[in-house]
């Protein structure tokens, strides 16, 4: 819980007891996975979450 407090810090979520987002550190890191394809395409915008949606 820990953890995921910290890796969301910043982002408005659901802090509710009976919800759990997904931690981000499940993700690849996107800058990494950019960098491989670089040959291919060119980052214009990048994008960061700011809030999370449960429906």
């Amino acid at each position: 819980m820990d953890d995921l407090a910290r890796q969301t810090a910043g982002i408005e979520r659901c802090k509710d007891k009976g919800i759990l987002d997904e931690i981000p550190s499940v993700y690849k890191n996107i800058d990494k996975v950019m960098s491989f394809q670089k040959d291919m395409v060119e980052v214009v915008h990048t994008l960061k979450q700011i809030i999370n949606i449960i429906d």
